[in-house]
């Protein structure tokens, strides 16, 4: 099961909320930056993110079918991020691209492992609202790219801060189903059958 498989690797989740919460607080208190220090920020942020999502996903490979999902968020994260690092220098609406897509993108996979966990744990919807969080989130950037440095400073500092909250909060919900080897289901871990 993908919450069993999320459960042994419940590290990740945390470490990923914990970095997605120091990016968002960085971009948040400091909403000036050159574009040069987003654009590292960001692919920082997105190789770290990746990494632990790979990692997480083949710690599950072998016992369940659905660790391809976070592989492959994984590795968008690790392509964003090499791209924003490759290319410190590039325009804000390039960074903004970078950004939007790799927002859409992710949050599609973790609406679509949302909707798989429903039946496993109660409380998937924090995930299923992150993934939402990142759609909207790509699609408001990308319909508004003339907004300003300092707009889309605060966009990315709250969309972090949130996508943060959501895995930290999700991470410690796995975390005890995979010590009790139940379900999570009516603020209760229910023991497996």
């Amino acid at each position: 099961m993908l919450c069993e498989s999320l459960s042994m690797a419940w590290w990740s989740l945390l470490l990923r909320g914990i970095v997605a919460l120091v990016f968002g607080c960085l971009a948040l208190a400091a909403p000036g930056v050159t574009l040069t220090a987003l654009v590292l920020w960001f692919g920082v942020f997105v190789l770290i993110d990746g990494a632990f999502l790979i990692a997480g996903a083949f710690a599950g490979r072998k016992e369940h079918e659905h660790w391809w999902l976070m592989l492959i968020e994984g590795l968008c994260g690790i392509v964003f991020g090499l791209l924003a690092l490759r290319v410190p220098g590039i325009t804000t609406l390039v960074l903004l691209m970078y950004i939007a897509a790799f927002a859409v993108i992710t949050g599609v996979l973790r609406v679509v492992m949302a909707v798989r966990l429903r039946r496993e744990i109660e409380g998937e919807w924090w995930l299923g609202l992150s993934g939402l969080a990142g759609v909207l989130f790509g699609v408001l950037m990308l319909m508004a790219p003339g907004a300003g440095a300092l707009a889309m400073m605060i966009y990315i500092g709250v969309w972090a801060l949130f996508v943060g909250f959501s895995l930290i909060f999700l991470s410690f919900r796995v975390r005890r189903i995979g010590r009790t080897g139940g379900t999570w289901r009516g603020g209760e871990v229910a023991p497996a059958h």
